[in-house]
């Protein structure tokens, strides 16, 4: 018998296919916005339109800086992946969707597990309408995060992100 995918990680699947064109030195994400079973939306980490990324420039501030993972996203020259996805699509789109995140982590390979979205991309996330985020841990296993635990806990908006 066939064994298929689950939906899940079908969608994760393709979330990791566009971290590939991320262009962070460090850890590469991906983003997909995902209603009524239609792709509405992609995005990858990746400097602003026009500007040139870290991985042309050879070097990650923050890498120079030994600033750790969540802290001081104001020094990073791109834009995160959830945050690309959701400025390409309009708001009517993403009212009760769900993004799907998948992070690895570029000096590995490895997926980045326990990874979350940052503060910022989670103001984002909530005003977007989007109803839930699946973030992959590896390749199998995922976890589901509704938005409204972030509306209702407004604490787990100061956690560290990716």
């Amino acid at each position: 018998m066939l064994q298929r995918n689950s939906k899940e990680n079908y969608y994760l699947d393709i979330a990791e296919t566009v971290a590939e064109r991320g262009t962070c030195l460090r850890k590469k994400y991906g983003a997909i916005i995902v209603k009524n079973d239609v792709i509405v939306s992609t995005g990858y980490v990746g400097a602003p339109r026009g500007r040139k990324n870290c991985c042309d420039m050879n070097y990650c501030l923050r890498e120079q800086m030994n600033i750790p993972r969540g802290e001081r996203y104001e020094l990073c020259r791109s834009v995160h992946a959830e945050q690309n996805a959701i400025i390409n699509a309009s708001r009517e789109q993403m009212i009760g969707s769900t993004m799907y995140l998948c992070g690895v982590d570029v000096k590995t390979g490895e997926y980045v597990e326990n990874s979350s979205c940052c503060q910022m991309c989670k103001r984002m996330v909530i005003n977007a309408g989007i109803e839930k985020v699946v973030i992959r841990d590896n390749k199998e296993n995922y976890r589901v995060i509704f938005v409204s635990e972030w509306v209702e806990n407004d604490d787990s908006l100061g956690q560290t992100g990716y």
